[in-house]
C-alpha cells in the first residue's frame, strides 16, 4: 500500500509543470520588503542628502560603515546642512542587510534597494565607496566631485599584531 502511495506521489510531481527558471534571460520579481544594495539618495536640486552624521555607522550591528564628516562652504555646497559626509564606505563582505542603518537615518539618505547581484572578484571591489553609491544628480544639475579609493580616509587602523 505504501508502495502505491509513493508511486502516486511521484506521479502527481511529474504530471505538474516545472517551477525553474531560466534566470539570465528571466528574472523573477523581488518581494516589495527585499533588501539589497545600498543607495545614497540626492534631493531633487542635486544636492546629497547624506549630512555626515554618522548615525547609520553608530546603528550597524557588523560595524560595516564608515563615515567620515567635513563642513559645507559656501564655494562648496554638497548637502544643505552644515556638514556632508566626505567619506562614506560600505564593507559588503560585513553588511548583514539588517536595515538598521536605513532607520536611523535622519534625512533617508542611505536607502536598501531591490538590487540583488553583488558579486566581486576582490576585498577591495567589496568596500562600497560613496562614488558607488550614490544617485547621479538630476538631469541637468551638475555633479559634485567626489573621487575617492577604498580606505582613503583620515583614521588610524590599529595594528593587529602589536596591540598597545
Amino acid at each position: 500500500m505504501n508502495l502505491i502511495r509513493g508511486f502516486a506521489t511521484t506521479i502527481k510531481h511529474v504530471l505538474e509543470g516545472p517551477v525553474t527558471i531560466q534566470y539570465p534571460e528571466q528574472e523573477r520579481p523581488v518581494r516589495e520588503r527585499f533588501k539589497g544594495r545600498h543607495a545614497l539618495k540626492r534631493y531633487d536640486n542635486g544636492l546629497e542628502k547624506c549630512i555626515g552624521c554618522s548615525l547609520c555607522a553608530a546603528a550597524c550591528p557588523a560595524d560595516a560603515i564608515w563615515v567620515e564628516a567635513a563642513e559645507n562652504t559656501d564655494e562648496e555646497r554638497f548637502s544643505p546642512g552644515e556638514r556632508y559626509a566626505k567619506t562614506y564606505e560600505i564593507n559588503m563582505l560585513r553588511c548583514i542587510f539588517c536595515g538598521y542603518c536605513e532607520d536611523a537615518c535622519p534625512t533617508e539618505a542611505i536607502v536598501l534597494e531591490h538590487e540583488y547581484r553583488l558579486s566581486f572578484n576582490d576585498r577591495r571591489d567589496a568596500i562600497y565607496t560613496k562614488d558607488r553609491l550614490i544617485d547621479p544628480p538630476p538631469h541637468g544639475v551638475p555633479a559634485t566631485p567626489q573621487v575617492t579609493e577604498p580606505g582613503q580616509f583620515d583614521r588610524s587602523i590599529p595594528d593587529m599584531e602589536n596591540p598597545k
